[in-house]
């Protein structure tokens, strides 16, 4: 199988667990509870992969200098874009309560969310196709880390977006399409840097780890933390350690 398809290929896959998340908060009401805990897991599961997966292969492969100043780049391109994106009505995309604007409370909060969860998917996406730069094959820890953190990503958005009175087609042509973009997005990583300097990889991989970290204190961890914050921590502990021990048995 071609590098360039499997690199298109997983980051669908990956992107892909957006719209089973968004199945089942459509189709089912999730206790609110329920919905921050596992929110809560995907946000451990995430903060590992971006310390072992990303931050440390970056540093060896590329050195220390190109890793902090991609990881700075990172967190403040994910920053600056959330800070635009939160005045025009996507602060809570993530949320699963009833912060979600509505379209007549908030025009174009709609599209906003959109472009939102595009950008909080496109740096996960962007590193499983640089794994295949740097080794060849896609990290079995990382694609299980952002296929895990994708479920509830999709199923606490999508049920803010209903109880926001959003359409069965935004909803799910929303996530759909970002699943697709997600498939691109990895497919782009592995073509644009495939002959790149151990430098170059090194930053980009940076800058995906910054952002995601930036994603994860902004929109998972709030969402996690306000409806069931007495076990937000050890369940994210939880999320931590299933995805070290994925990265040691994978690796």
């Amino acid at each position: 199988m071609p590098m360039w398809f499997q690199a298109l290929m997983w980051g669908t896959v990956a992107g892909g667990a957006l719209v089973i998340g968004a199945g089942v908060a459509w189709l089912w009401k999730i206790p609110s509870k329920l919905v921050s805990t596992v929110m809560a897991f995907g946000a451990g599961v995430l903060i590992s992969a971006l310390a072992f997966e990303l931050v440390d292969d970056a540093v060896e492969g590329g050195g220390l200098l190109p890793t902090v100043g991609g990881f700075l780049a990172g967190a403040l391109i994910f920053v600056g874009s959330n800070v635009l994106l939160s005045r025009a009505g996507a602060k809570h995309r993530k949320r699963s309560g009833g912060r979600q604007p509505t379209e007549q409370e908030s025009p174009g909060s709609g599209t906003a969310i959109a472009v939102g969860a595009l950008i909080d998917g496109i740096p996960e996406s962007v590193v499983l196709g640089l794994g295949l730069v740097v080794s060849g094959t896609v990290s079995p820890a990382m694609l299980a880390a952002v296929f895990i953190s994708n479920v509830p990503e999709g199923l606490s958005s999508t049920a803010g977006m209903k109880k926001a009175g959003r359409s069965p087609a935004y909803v799910f042509g929303t996530w759909t399409g970002i699943a697709v973009f997600s498939g691109l997005a990895s497919l782009l990583g592995f073509t644009a840097l495939e002959n790149a300097s151990g430098e170059v990889v090194a930053f980009i991989t940076a800058v995906a780890a910054g952002g995601i970290l930036a994603m994860l204190a902004d929109t998972m961890i709030p969402e996690a933390f306000e409806e069931h914050h007495n076990l937000t921590g050890f369940t994210a502990s939880v999320g931590f350690l299933t995805a070290l021990t994925i990265h040691h048995v994978g690796g």
